[in-house]
Parts: C-alpha cells; structure tokens; sequence
C-alpha cells in the first residue's frame, strides 16, 4: 500500500524525529498505556552508532496479544512504502518514522484502540551498514507491552507539576495581596503626612496675616 500521510501535533513529529531535526538521534522509550477509542504513537528508535556511516534499513512490527505465546507480523516498511500485513490492523497503522532508507525512528500510529491491542509488539530494525568496501549487518529488536484503559492514567509529573503550578499561583496571589496592603498604608500614611503640613502650613498663614507670630502667640 501507498504509503500514508498522516499529520500530527507539531511536538510529536519533533519528539520522534530528534534524529533529523536535530542532528543527533535519542531513544526514547515508547508510551505503554493507550485508551479504547482514541489513536496512540507507538514508538521504536535505533540509533546508529556512527552518524557518518550510511546504512539501508528495513523496519518490522510483530504483535502477540496477551496470554498468547505466537507473534504476527502485521507491518512491514521499506523506503518508500508502509505495509499492513494483518487484517485486524487494516487501516488502522500509519507510519510515523523516518521518511528515508536510513531508518532510525520506527515509529506507526494505531487508530481506534481496542482491548484486543493490548499485548507485545515487537520492532525490528534489519540494517545495513555501507562501510568502505564492504557490509555490515545489524539487527535490533525492541518490545513495548501496552495495556489498554478506558481513561488515560494521570502521570506522576504532571500531576507534581500541577500541583506546583497551583501552589505558586497561590503564593503569588498572597504577594500580591500584601503588595496592596502594604502599598495602601504607605500611601495612606504620605497623604496623612501632607495633609498634616498643609494645616500647618494654612494655620500659619493665617496667624501670619492677623500679625500674630508663632511665637508671640505662645
């Protein structure tokens, strides 16, 4: 099959494809937990050792539900095209990875997640080294065991960082408070201050007009 375009929010393509956009290659491990209903990246990487050294490279997924033993190959991909090879999974993947024969982000996305995709998956990188005057050829497996929920577990980061967030909105709002607080008894006091010496002011003046002084009128 042709292979699928798929477009995603901005920081997943970055996120899974550190390799190219960045100049350099990161593992980062899969997501494990994905809700019935919704789509889900499930995500391979394989960093090459070299960056310099060109390789060719094919990319298997292989599925085992659980309390099966047997995996199914249900997705193939070589440059240029994506293959969904089980029925179950028709339509249903797209791939997500490196757009090229140096494959390193093996990443598909699944749609309409079911309790039935809970299981293994298994990627294989099958790749070929073009090193001066010869091959090499490395292969790389990786699993990621997903479980299926109906709602999306919260992660402990975010729900710290939510936490921290709420508390120094909290903090900040208290500062504030006393700001205000603070800022109105001082100005408070200044206008206290100045209506004071204008009376004074007015008071002697005034005495100052009747020809009495301060000091005579003592």
């Amino acid at each position: 099959m042709a292979l699928a375009q798929v477009r995603w929010p901005l920081l997943v393509v970055i996120s899974l494809f550190v390799c190219e956009c960045m100049g350099g290659c990161a593992e980062v491990d899969s997501k494990t937990e994905a809700v019935r209903g919704e789509a889900f990246v499930l995500g391979c990487i394989s960093c090459k050792r070299r960056e310099e050294v060109s390789a060719i490279t094919t990319l298997d997924w292989h599925f085992k539900p659980q309390r099966e033993e047997n995996y199914t190959h249900i997705f193939h991909y070589e440059h240029p095209t994506a293959e969904v090879l089980d029925e179950a999974f028709m339509g249903r993947l797209d791939w997500l990875g490196t757009l090229g024969e140096d494959v390193q982000a093996g990443t598909v996305a699944m749609h309409n997640i079911s309790y039935d995709d809970a299981g293994t998956y298994r990627c294989t990188f099958t790749r070929t080294l073009l090193l001066a005057g010869f091959r090499q050829h490395v292969t790389v497996e990786k699993e990621v065991e997903l479980s299926v929920v109906d709602v999306a577990n919260r992660e402990l980061a975010a729900v710290v960082s939510e936490m921290i967030m709420y508390a120094l909105i909290v903090l900040l709002q208290l500062w504030l408070i006393v700001v205000v607080v603070y800022c109105y008894k001082k100005v408070s006091e200044d206008m206290d201050a100045r209506e004071a010496r204008r009376a004074l002011k007015e008071h002697r003046e005034l005495l100052d007009c009747d020809g009495v002084s301060l000091e005579e009128g003592k």
